[in-house]
Protein backbone atom coordinates (compact mmCIF):
# COMPACT_ATOMS: atom_id res chain seq x y z
CA UNK A 1 0.00 0.00 0.00
CA UNK A 2 1.81 1.11 -10.96
CA UNK A 3 6.70 7.11 -25.64
CA UNK A 4 5.25 6.31 -28.63
CA UNK A 5 8.00 6.80 -31.29
CA UNK A 6 6.67 9.13 -34.28
CA UNK A 7 7.91 8.95 -37.83
CA UNK A 8 10.89 11.26 -38.54
CA UNK A 9 10.76 13.17 -42.17
CA UNK A 10 13.08 10.98 -43.66
CA UNK A 11 14.02 14.36 -46.13
CA UNK A 12 13.03 15.18 -50.08
CA UNK A 13 13.05 12.63 -52.36
CA UNK A 14 16.54 12.14 -53.77
CA UNK A 15 15.05 10.55 -57.59
CA UNK A 16 14.83 12.08 -60.37
CA UNK A 17 12.24 14.19 -61.09
CA UNK A 18 11.61 16.20 -64.48
CA UNK A 19 10.59 19.45 -62.22
CA UNK A 20 13.16 18.95 -59.49
CA UNK A 21 16.29 21.18 -59.42
CA UNK A 22 19.53 19.02 -60.57
CA UNK A 23 21.67 18.65 -56.92
CA UNK A 24 24.79 20.79 -56.37
CA UNK A 25 28.11 19.95 -56.18
CA UNK A 26 28.90 16.92 -53.57
CA UNK A 27 29.53 18.23 -50.50
CA UNK A 28 28.21 21.39 -50.54
CA UNK A 29 25.15 20.63 -49.15
CA UNK A 30 23.02 23.35 -50.89
CA UNK A 31 20.79 22.62 -54.12
CA UNK A 32 20.10 25.55 -56.56
CA UNK A 33 17.58 27.95 -56.10
CA UNK A 34 15.68 30.81 -58.31
CA UNK A 35 17.96 33.15 -55.86
CA UNK A 36 21.15 30.84 -55.52
CA UNK A 37 21.77 27.68 -53.09
CA UNK A 38 19.47 26.97 -50.27
CA UNK A 39 20.09 25.86 -47.05
CA UNK A 40 19.27 22.24 -46.32
CA UNK A 41 17.13 23.56 -43.05
CA UNK A 42 15.18 25.68 -45.73
CA UNK A 43 14.84 22.38 -47.81
CA UNK A 44 13.70 20.34 -44.65
CA UNK A 45 11.52 22.75 -44.21
CA UNK A 46 9.80 23.13 -47.52
CA UNK A 47 9.67 19.11 -47.27
CA UNK A 48 7.69 19.39 -44.15
CA UNK A 49 5.32 21.82 -45.83
CA UNK A 50 5.02 19.37 -48.84
CA UNK A 51 3.73 16.96 -46.46
CA UNK A 52 1.07 17.49 -44.13
CA UNK A 53 1.01 14.16 -42.68
CA UNK A 54 3.91 14.86 -40.48
CA UNK A 55 2.42 18.05 -38.87
CA UNK A 56 -1.15 16.20 -38.10
CA UNK A 57 1.09 13.31 -36.36
CA UNK A 58 3.10 16.05 -34.26
CA UNK A 59 0.28 17.89 -33.57
CA UNK A 60 -1.55 14.58 -32.20
CA UNK A 61 1.69 13.72 -30.02
CA UNK A 62 1.01 17.12 -28.43
CA UNK A 63 -2.37 16.44 -27.58
CA UNK A 64 -1.78 12.87 -26.42
CA UNK A 65 0.78 14.44 -24.07
CA UNK A 66 -1.22 17.28 -22.84
CA UNK A 67 -3.93 14.93 -22.14
CA UNK A 68 -1.50 12.40 -20.00
CA UNK A 69 0.31 15.73 -18.07
CA UNK A 70 -2.72 17.83 -17.71
CA UNK A 71 -4.69 15.64 -15.27
CA UNK A 72 -1.60 14.67 -13.33
CA UNK A 73 -1.16 18.35 -13.26
CA UNK A 74 -4.23 19.38 -11.91
CA UNK A 75 -4.48 16.03 -9.06
CA UNK A 76 -1.09 17.50 -7.98
CA UNK A 77 -2.26 20.75 -7.40
CA UNK A 78 -5.16 19.67 -5.66
CA UNK A 79 -4.00 18.04 -3.33
CA UNK A 80 -1.12 20.83 -3.00
CA UNK A 81 -4.39 23.16 -1.72
CA UNK A 82 -5.76 20.25 0.31
CA UNK A 83 -2.41 20.53 2.26
CA UNK A 84 -2.14 24.10 2.64
CA UNK A 85 -3.71 25.94 5.90
CA UNK A 86 -3.42 25.55 9.44
CA UNK A 87 -4.75 22.38 11.61
CA UNK A 88 -7.50 23.45 14.08
CA UNK A 89 -6.75 23.60 17.13
CA UNK A 90 -7.91 20.56 19.61
CA UNK A 91 -7.05 18.16 17.11
CA UNK A 92 -4.10 16.54 18.54
CA UNK A 93 -3.74 13.30 20.54
CA UNK A 94 -7.01 11.92 22.25
CA UNK A 95 -4.75 8.78 23.29
CA UNK A 96 -6.16 6.54 21.24
CA UNK A 97 -3.68 5.45 18.76
CA UNK A 98 -2.49 2.02 18.15
CA UNK A 99 1.07 0.35 16.75
CA UNK A 100 1.53 -2.49 14.18
CA UNK A 101 4.15 -4.81 15.61
CA UNK A 102 6.27 -7.24 13.92
CA UNK A 103 6.70 -11.16 14.94
CA UNK A 104 9.37 -11.03 17.11
CA UNK A 105 7.39 -10.41 19.85
CA UNK A 106 5.24 -13.69 20.08
CA UNK A 107 8.08 -16.20 18.60
CA UNK A 108 10.50 -16.28 21.09
CA UNK A 109 13.19 -13.48 19.97
CA UNK A 110 11.91 -10.70 22.23
CA UNK A 111 12.70 -10.74 25.81
CA UNK A 112 11.77 -8.95 28.99
CA UNK A 113 14.14 -6.03 28.38
CA UNK A 114 12.53 -5.72 24.91
CA UNK A 115 9.17 -5.21 26.37
CA UNK A 116 10.28 -2.52 29.17
CA UNK A 117 12.37 -0.66 26.41
CA UNK A 118 8.88 -1.10 24.43
CA UNK A 119 7.26 0.43 27.40
CA UNK A 120 9.43 3.82 27.71
CA UNK A 121 9.26 4.27 23.84
CA UNK A 122 5.45 4.18 24.41
CA UNK A 123 5.09 6.38 27.44
CA UNK A 124 3.49 9.17 26.87
CA UNK A 125 2.30 8.46 23.14
CA UNK A 126 -1.58 7.94 23.94
CA UNK A 127 -0.84 4.18 22.25
CA UNK A 128 -3.55 2.34 23.58
CA UNK A 129 -3.63 -0.70 21.34
CA UNK A 130 -1.21 -3.43 19.99
CA UNK A 131 -1.21 -5.52 16.83
CA UNK A 132 0.89 -7.82 17.15
CA UNK A 133 1.43 -9.90 13.97
CA UNK A 134 0.35 -13.23 14.94
CA UNK A 135 0.09 -15.19 11.55
CA UNK A 136 0.10 -15.75 8.96
CA UNK A 137 -2.97 -17.62 8.54
CA UNK A 138 -3.08 -20.25 6.32
CA UNK A 139 -5.16 -20.19 3.25
CA UNK A 140 -7.89 -22.55 4.72
CA UNK A 141 -8.19 -19.96 7.29
CA UNK A 142 -6.80 -22.00 9.93
CA UNK A 143 -4.10 -21.03 12.43
CA UNK A 144 -1.38 -23.21 13.65
CA UNK A 145 -0.93 -22.43 17.21
CA UNK A 146 3.37 -23.03 16.62
CA UNK A 147 3.11 -19.60 15.06
CA UNK A 148 2.83 -17.82 18.07
CA UNK A 149 4.39 -19.93 21.14
CA UNK A 150 5.12 -16.73 23.26
CA UNK A 151 2.09 -15.04 23.27
CA UNK A 152 0.82 -15.41 26.92
CA UNK A 153 4.80 -14.19 27.60
CA UNK A 154 4.09 -11.41 25.88
CA UNK A 155 0.60 -10.26 26.95
CA UNK A 156 1.48 -10.79 30.54
CA UNK A 157 4.80 -8.46 30.14
CA UNK A 158 2.88 -5.93 28.35
CA UNK A 159 -0.10 -6.08 31.08
CA UNK A 160 2.81 -5.60 33.57
CA UNK A 161 4.86 -2.88 31.99
CA UNK A 162 2.01 -0.96 30.21
CA UNK A 163 -1.61 -1.69 32.23
CA UNK A 164 -3.75 0.51 29.88
CA UNK A 165 -2.32 -1.11 26.79
CA UNK A 166 -4.42 -3.80 25.12
CA UNK A 167 -2.66 -6.88 22.86
CA UNK A 168 -4.36 -7.50 19.72
CA UNK A 169 -3.67 -10.56 17.38
CA UNK A 170 -2.50 -9.18 13.79
CA UNK A 171 -4.01 -11.90 11.64
CA UNK A 172 -3.93 -12.03 7.61
CA UNK A 173 -3.15 -13.72 4.31
CA UNK A 174 -3.17 -13.09 1.03
CA UNK A 175 -6.42 -13.22 -0.69
CA UNK A 176 -7.09 -15.21 -3.67
CA UNK A 177 -9.33 -13.34 -5.85
CA UNK A 178 -10.92 -16.03 -8.45
CA UNK A 179 -6.94 -17.30 -8.42
CA UNK A 180 -5.62 -20.64 -7.40
CA UNK A 181 -3.59 -19.73 -4.23
CA UNK A 182 -4.33 -17.57 -1.26
CA UNK A 183 -7.07 -17.72 1.05
CA UNK A 184 -10.98 -18.14 -0.50
CA UNK A 185 -13.31 -15.82 0.97
CA UNK A 186 -15.92 -17.24 -1.03
CA UNK A 187 -16.17 -20.25 0.55
CA UNK A 188 -18.11 -20.81 3.76
CA UNK A 189 -15.75 -23.77 4.98
CA UNK A 190 -12.66 -21.14 5.08
CA UNK A 191 -14.58 -18.56 6.54
CA UNK A 192 -15.49 -20.86 9.11
CA UNK A 193 -12.05 -22.05 9.52
CA UNK A 194 -10.64 -17.92 10.16
CA UNK A 195 -13.86 -17.51 12.64
CA UNK A 196 -12.49 -20.28 14.86
CA UNK A 197 -8.67 -19.20 14.30
CA UNK A 198 -10.33 -15.63 16.03
CA UNK A 199 -11.75 -17.58 19.00
CA UNK A 200 -8.69 -19.84 19.25
CA UNK A 201 -6.46 -16.40 19.66
CA UNK A 202 -8.83 -14.81 22.48
CA UNK A 203 -8.51 -18.09 24.34
CA UNK A 204 -5.03 -18.27 24.08
CA UNK A 205 -5.18 -14.38 26.06
CA UNK A 206 -5.07 -11.78 23.37
CA UNK A 207 -7.58 -9.00 23.88
CA UNK A 208 -8.77 -8.34 20.09
CA UNK A 209 -8.56 -9.68 16.59
CA UNK A 210 -6.75 -7.19 14.02
CA UNK A 211 -7.85 -8.55 10.62
CA UNK A 212 -5.56 -7.83 7.37
CA UNK A 213 -6.50 -9.87 3.90
CA UNK A 214 -5.11 -8.39 1.08
CA UNK A 215 -5.76 -7.26 -1.89
CA UNK A 216 -9.34 -6.71 -0.84
CA UNK A 217 -11.38 -5.81 -3.62
CA UNK A 218 -14.31 -3.04 -2.69
CA UNK A 219 -17.89 -4.48 -2.08
CA UNK A 220 -16.79 -7.79 -1.32
CA UNK A 221 -19.94 -9.03 0.23
CA UNK A 222 -17.92 -12.37 1.81
CA UNK A 223 -16.17 -10.07 3.64
CA UNK A 224 -18.86 -8.20 5.27
CA UNK A 225 -20.21 -12.16 6.36
CA UNK A 226 -16.95 -12.77 7.43
CA UNK A 227 -17.21 -9.60 9.49
CA UNK A 228 -20.87 -10.48 10.80
CA UNK A 229 -19.42 -13.92 12.26
CA UNK A 230 -16.18 -11.98 13.84
CA UNK A 231 -18.31 -9.95 15.63
CA UNK A 232 -20.08 -12.11 17.11
CA UNK A 233 -17.38 -14.14 18.44
CA UNK A 234 -15.43 -11.31 19.66
CA UNK A 235 -18.40 -9.99 21.29
CA UNK A 236 -18.69 -12.97 23.47
CA UNK A 237 -15.11 -13.03 24.88
CA UNK A 238 -15.51 -9.21 25.64
CA UNK A 239 -12.65 -8.71 22.94
CA UNK A 240 -12.04 -5.67 19.77
CA UNK A 241 -12.91 -6.61 16.18
CA UNK A 242 -10.27 -4.27 14.15
CA UNK A 243 -9.49 -4.46 10.69
CA UNK A 244 -6.78 -2.55 8.80
CA UNK A 245 -8.37 -1.05 5.51
CA UNK A 246 -7.77 -0.51 1.87
CA UNK A 247 -7.96 3.46 0.75
CA UNK A 248 -10.94 4.78 -0.21
CA UNK A 249 -11.50 6.26 -4.13
CA UNK A 250 -10.05 9.54 -4.06
CA UNK A 251 -12.11 9.88 -7.61
CA UNK A 252 -15.49 8.62 -7.95
CA UNK A 253 -15.43 4.85 -8.86
CA UNK A 254 -11.52 5.41 -9.05
CA UNK A 255 -11.77 1.15 -8.00
CA UNK A 256 -13.41 0.29 -10.71
CA UNK A 257 -11.01 2.35 -13.47
CA UNK A 258 -8.53 0.75 -12.10
CA UNK A 259 -9.73 -2.96 -11.67
CA UNK A 260 -10.10 -2.76 -15.59
CA UNK A 261 -6.09 -2.75 -15.95
CA UNK A 262 -5.26 -4.71 -12.80
CA UNK A 263 -6.03 -7.69 -10.86
CA UNK A 264 -5.73 -5.88 -7.58
CA UNK A 265 -7.60 -2.63 -7.67
CA UNK A 266 -6.11 -0.73 -4.86
CA UNK A 267 -8.93 1.49 -3.45
CA UNK A 268 -12.75 0.52 -1.85
CA UNK A 269 -15.54 2.85 -2.78
CA UNK A 270 -16.20 4.99 0.13
CA UNK A 271 -19.89 3.25 0.58
CA UNK A 272 -17.87 -0.37 1.11
CA UNK A 273 -15.79 1.68 4.02
CA UNK A 274 -19.11 2.59 5.82
CA UNK A 275 -20.12 -0.72 5.80
CA UNK A 276 -16.80 -2.15 7.10
CA UNK A 277 -17.39 0.40 9.57
CA UNK A 278 -20.37 -0.42 11.19
CA UNK A 279 -19.34 -3.77 11.67
CA UNK A 280 -15.88 -3.46 13.62
CA UNK A 281 -14.90 -1.67 16.87
CA UNK A 282 -11.21 0.19 15.04
CA UNK A 283 -10.43 0.57 10.97
CA UNK A 284 -6.92 1.72 10.37
CA UNK A 285 -6.71 3.05 7.45
CA UNK A 286 -3.59 2.14 5.80
CA UNK A 287 -2.43 5.41 4.07
CA UNK A 288 0.62 5.15 2.98
CA UNK A 289 2.14 3.17 -0.44
CA UNK A 290 0.07 6.04 -2.09
CA UNK A 291 2.74 6.78 -5.10
CA UNK A 292 2.54 10.60 -3.97
CA UNK A 293 5.82 12.26 -5.29
CA UNK A 294 5.95 15.17 -2.72
CA UNK A 295 5.19 15.93 0.74
CA UNK A 296 2.18 18.27 -0.43
CA UNK A 297 0.80 15.91 -2.66
CA UNK A 298 1.22 13.12 0.30
CA UNK A 299 -0.17 15.33 3.00
CA UNK A 300 -3.32 16.50 0.65
CA UNK A 301 -4.26 12.69 -0.43
CA UNK A 302 -4.01 11.79 3.53
CA UNK A 303 -6.53 14.74 4.36
CA UNK A 304 -8.68 13.86 1.54
CA UNK A 305 -8.46 9.74 3.08
CA UNK A 306 -8.91 11.26 6.05
CA UNK A 307 -12.37 13.36 5.40
CA UNK A 308 -13.36 10.35 3.47
CA UNK A 309 -13.53 8.05 6.10
CA UNK A 310 -14.73 10.32 8.86
CA UNK A 311 -17.83 11.11 6.96
CA UNK A 312 -18.93 7.57 6.47
CA UNK A 313 -17.08 5.78 9.93
CA UNK A 314 -20.02 6.07 13.09
CA UNK A 315 -19.25 7.88 15.94
CA UNK A 316 -18.99 4.53 17.66
CA UNK A 317 -16.35 3.13 15.78
CA UNK A 318 -12.53 3.87 16.34
CA UNK A 319 -10.59 5.07 13.35
CA UNK A 320 -7.11 5.33 12.97
CA UNK A 321 -5.36 6.57 10.16
CA UNK A 322 -1.97 4.88 8.87
CA UNK A 323 1.47 6.66 9.51
CA UNK A 324 4.59 5.19 7.40
CA UNK A 325 7.26 4.22 10.24
CA UNK A 326 9.40 3.05 7.63
CA UNK A 327 11.52 4.30 4.86
CA UNK A 328 11.72 2.70 1.13
CA UNK A 329 11.75 4.32 -2.31
CA UNK A 330 10.13 2.92 -5.12
CA UNK A 331 7.03 3.78 -7.29
CA UNK A 332 4.59 2.98 -4.53
CA UNK A 333 6.35 4.57 -1.44
CA UNK A 334 8.65 7.62 -2.36
CA UNK A 335 10.71 7.86 1.00
CA UNK A 336 11.28 11.82 0.73
CA UNK A 337 7.33 12.34 0.05
CA UNK A 338 5.82 9.66 2.45
CA UNK A 339 7.11 11.15 5.71
CA UNK A 340 5.04 10.50 9.33
CA UNK A 341 5.21 14.87 9.20
CA UNK A 342 2.88 15.06 5.95
CA UNK A 343 1.31 12.11 7.31
CA UNK A 344 0.56 13.80 10.59
CA UNK A 345 -0.39 17.20 9.35
CA UNK A 346 -3.05 15.85 6.10
CA UNK A 347 -4.46 13.63 9.24
CA UNK A 348 -5.25 16.66 11.63
CA UNK A 349 -6.12 18.95 8.56
CA UNK A 350 -8.91 16.14 7.38
CA UNK A 351 -9.97 16.22 11.36
CA UNK A 352 -10.06 19.81 11.23
CA UNK A 353 -12.17 20.14 8.02
CA UNK A 354 -14.32 17.26 8.57
CA UNK A 355 -15.06 16.25 12.43
CA UNK A 356 -13.11 18.27 14.50
CA UNK A 357 -14.70 17.36 17.92
CA UNK A 358 -14.59 13.09 16.85
CA UNK A 359 -13.25 11.60 20.13
CA UNK A 360 -12.83 7.88 18.68
CA UNK A 361 -9.53 8.70 16.31
CA UNK A 362 -6.11 8.22 16.18
CA UNK A 363 -3.09 7.40 14.33
CA UNK A 364 -1.12 3.82 13.72
CA UNK A 365 2.40 4.01 13.22
CA UNK A 366 3.38 0.84 10.87
CA UNK A 367 5.37 -0.88 12.07
CA UNK A 368 7.79 -0.87 15.09
CA UNK A 369 10.92 -3.10 13.64
CA UNK A 370 11.48 -0.05 10.67
CA UNK A 371 10.72 2.73 12.62
CA UNK A 372 13.64 5.43 13.18
CA UNK A 373 14.27 8.21 15.69
CA UNK A 374 12.94 10.58 12.69
CA UNK A 375 9.89 8.70 12.48
CA UNK A 376 8.70 8.65 16.30
CA UNK A 377 10.17 12.26 16.31
CA UNK A 378 7.77 13.26 13.88
CA UNK A 379 4.58 11.58 15.41
CA UNK A 380 5.40 13.12 18.75
CA UNK A 381 5.77 17.18 17.45
CA UNK A 382 3.26 16.60 15.10
CA UNK A 383 0.80 14.87 17.13
CA UNK A 384 1.46 15.19 20.85
CA UNK A 385 2.71 18.30 21.55
CA UNK A 386 -0.15 20.39 22.43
Amino acid sequence: MEPTDHPLDAGPDTGSRPDRPEPGPAGTGTTPGPDGPEPDGTRDEAAVRRRPWVRRVRRTALVLVLALLLPVLAAQTALWINYTGDPADGTRSRGRDALWLGHAWVDGRKKDADVTALARRLEGTGIRDLYVHSGPLEHDGTLPKSAYPRARWFIDAVHREMPDVRVQAFLGDVLANGGPDGLHLDRAATRAEVVRSAGQVLDAGYEGVHLDLEPLHSDDRDYLTLLDDLRDVTRAHGATLSVAAHQIDPLPALHTVAGVFADHPKWWSQRFFGQVARRVDQIAVMSYDTAQPLQSSYGGYVALQTSLALEVTPPTTHLLMGLPFYHESNFSHWGHAETVAAAVRGARLGLSRTDPRRDRFGLAPYIDFAATEKNWEEYREGWLTS
